[in-house]
């Protein structure tokens, strides 16, 4: 017979008892559970609602179920409803005391406070990995500060940059990532244990006392919330989404620049595959499972909005689908970043090629019309000149640079020798020292700026 099974004159059906167990998914929670209960019996014993003995046996034969799974030597029974239920039963099997554990508790605020806290602390894993590929990234900027290449729009070629300060781009959306997963975690940090099924208890509980036992702010201060709040998991989840979100445009540029087309990557082979027919074949397979995998995230978001969509207070069986929404997206994006940060440390970068590629599209046309601009002339009719120019070139085959000084003058008269300088990618480049802007000094700025905010 079942835990809760008092109240009831038969056995559930075996296809209602598997259809409602959670232990595949929430056995991962095994420590926090254990750790839940050993705060809320030092509490129990605490406010005289349990003997102290009794106490001390809970927690002597919980640290040994805990130490034992995590050895291996103690098995969680996959026909166990849940794991809440199997480690209280084997708790039961080892010390008559056990059956005192759950005296002004009830598994809606215990599963609450163990999703909770498996939550936060999946938080700062990914926190963690998100800085080692901020790393990685500054990393890799530091050796490309000079390193010319075309910036895009509409993915054409657009203004010179460098490749240090594209990568420094993604540096600010993984930054953005790790502050959203740390502020997430401050709003979740506050204890739903205490608030019994959905009403507290008569006991005369502590409940600032066992919030600071496991590490919480305090307390949830209204018990239905406590126990239907899941938008800690929602947030969290919309977090590991945009950070998916981010990583995918990474990879759609990684599998671009390691195209023929582009060339300006090569990835290393231990982060490649091959083809079955084609031998030539060297395919960026990681970033394009990357890349198909953040849909897998966005699905899972999609799921815990459903779910919660139209539920009354306090606690749905509904909410059991919680935690596999949650781990799923939390597993998909730390195998993620993984597996990209060892392949973005180990690329190669392919320099004159994006630099031959910065030569080509005009990219420095918009440096030609403030040329223009900063000898007198109007801006819009700088960019008229200037896109007169650029057609005559098409037509004749030439860029700005491979122009003389007579054809440019045909254009306008304020041209002079000095325009070739104006021109040049490095001028382009390097005068861009605004605030943000890719000039090797500000970038490098940047990085340390960064170093120095995340403590790398």
């Amino acid at each position: 017979m079942a835990l809760w099974g008092a109240r009831f004159s038969s056995e559930a059906d075996q296809r209602l008892q598997d259809f409602n167990s959670s232990i595949a998914i929430d056995s991962k929670m095994f420590e926090q559970d254990i750790k839940g209960s050993i705060a809320h019996v030092t509490m129990l014993a605490a406010q005289g609602i349990v003997d102290e003995e009794s106490k001390d046996s809970i927690i002597e034969n919980l640290t040994k179920i805990k130490e034992e799974i995590e050895s291996g030597q103690l098995v969680i029974d996959p026909k166990a409803e849940d794991i809440h239920m199997f480690i209280e039963g084997e708790l039961t099997k080892r010390t008559p005391a056990g059956k005192k554990l759950h005296t002004a508790r009830s598994r809606n605020d215990q599963v609450a406070v163990d999703f909770k806290m498996y939550a936060m602390q999946r938080c700062d894993d990914l926190v963690t990995l998100l800085k080692e590929m901020i790393g990685v990234l500054i990393h890799q900027a530091s050796q490309n500060l000079t390193t010319i290449m075309p910036g895009y729009t509409h993915l054409q070629r657009a203004q010179p940059i460098t490749f240090a300060h594209h990568l420094m781009a993604y540096v600010e959306m993984f930054k953005r990532d790790c502050s959203r997963l740390e502020d997430a975690k401050k709003r979740a940090n506050v204890c739903p244990l205490g608030s019994g099924a959905l009403a507290t208890t008569t006991y005369p509980i502590d409940r600032d006392y066992t919030a600071k036992l496991l590490g919480f702010d305090g307390p949830t201060l209204n018990s239905l919330d406590g126990v239907s709040d899941r938008d800690f998991a929602i947030e969290m989840v919309s977090a590991f989404s945009l950070c998916m979100m981010h990583l995918s445009r990474l990879c759609e540029e990684i599998i671009l620049w390691c195209s023929w087309e582009f060339k300006f990557l090569e990835l290393d082979d231990a982060f490649s595959t091959g083809s079955s027919i084609m031998p030539q074949k060297k395919n960026p397979d990681v970033a394009e499972l990357v890349r198909g995998k953040t849909g897998r995230v966005y699905g899972n978001l999609n799921t815990l909005l459903a779910m919660l969509k139209n539920l009354p207070l306090a606690y749905n069986k509904d909410l059991q689908e919680d935690k596999e929404a949650f781990m799923d997206s939390a597993d998909t994006l730390q195998a993620c970043l993984v597996t990209m940060i060892p392949m973005c440390d180990s690329w190669k970068v392919n320099q004159e090629n994006m630099e031959n590629a910065a030569k080509r599209g005009f990219i420095n046309a918009t440096d030609c019309a403030d040329y223009l601009t900063k000898k007198g002339m109007p801006f819009r009719d700088a960019y008229s000149t200037v896109g007169q120019l650029v057609k005559y070139c098409v037509d004749h085959q030439k860029d700005l640079s491979s122009l003389s000084l007579e054809e440019y003058q045909e254009a306008s008269c304020l041209f002079e020798a000095d325009v070739y300088e104006a021109i040049a990618l490095q001028t382009c480049v390097f005068k861009r020292n605004a605030i943000g802007g890719p000039c090797p000094d500000r970038v490098k700025e940047h990085i340390e700026s960064i170093k120095k905010e995340l403590g790398l």
